[in-house]
């Protein structure tokens, strides 16, 4: 028992190993919980998938260097993974809860004509319409667009006319 207080010690006075060692086993302590959370939660970077990746960074660094209990920190995050992992999973069944958890798509564009009210609500301004268009379908031009729309992870997607 000597050796993992030396190791990784107690409290906050952690010395440059003690720190070092939580660092190490802290690194792939957030490697499984990723793992358990599902590659999507860094994949498509959701309004969901950022507030996991704040709030595991944030708590678990309170591991690292002290400032709450390891165990508690580490089970704590498990617990939050898990709450994702579980929403993610109910969203495919439910699409109230994947509005909720997600967000949904809004057309920007459509039949020639700009909506207004949905480019106000996502706060896209003409030059991100633009921006869009030239990352999508490398053209400034929107005489070849038939929609734009703000995807649920906030990205512009553009659908040519046929």
């Amino acid at each position: 028992m000597d050796w993992i207080q030396l190791v990784f010690g107690e409290g906050k006075d952690l010395n440059a190993l003690q720190m070092t060692s939580r660092a190490v086993v802290v690194f792939f302590i957030t490697l499984a919980l990723i793992r358990i959370a599902g590659i999507r939660t860094f994949g498509k970077r959701s309004a969901m998938d950022n507030v996991v990746i704040i709030m595991l960074g944030s708590i678990l660094s309170r591991a690292v260097a002290g400032a709450s209990p390891f165990m508690a920190t580490v089970t704590g995050c498990l617990a939050f993974v898990l709450v994702h992992r579980g929403l993610a999973w109910l969203s495919l069944y439910s699409d109230l809860i994947g509005k909720f958890v997600k967000g949904e798509k809004a057309c920007l564009y459509a039949n020639g004509s700009f909506n207004e009210k949905n480019m106000r609500k996502a706060r896209v301004s003409d030059k991100d319409i633009k921006e869009g268009l030239r990352l999508a379908i490398n053209e400034e031009s929107i005489d070849h667009v038939e929609a734009i729309y703000i995807e649920r992870n906030g990205e512009i997607s553009v659908i040519k006319k046929k």
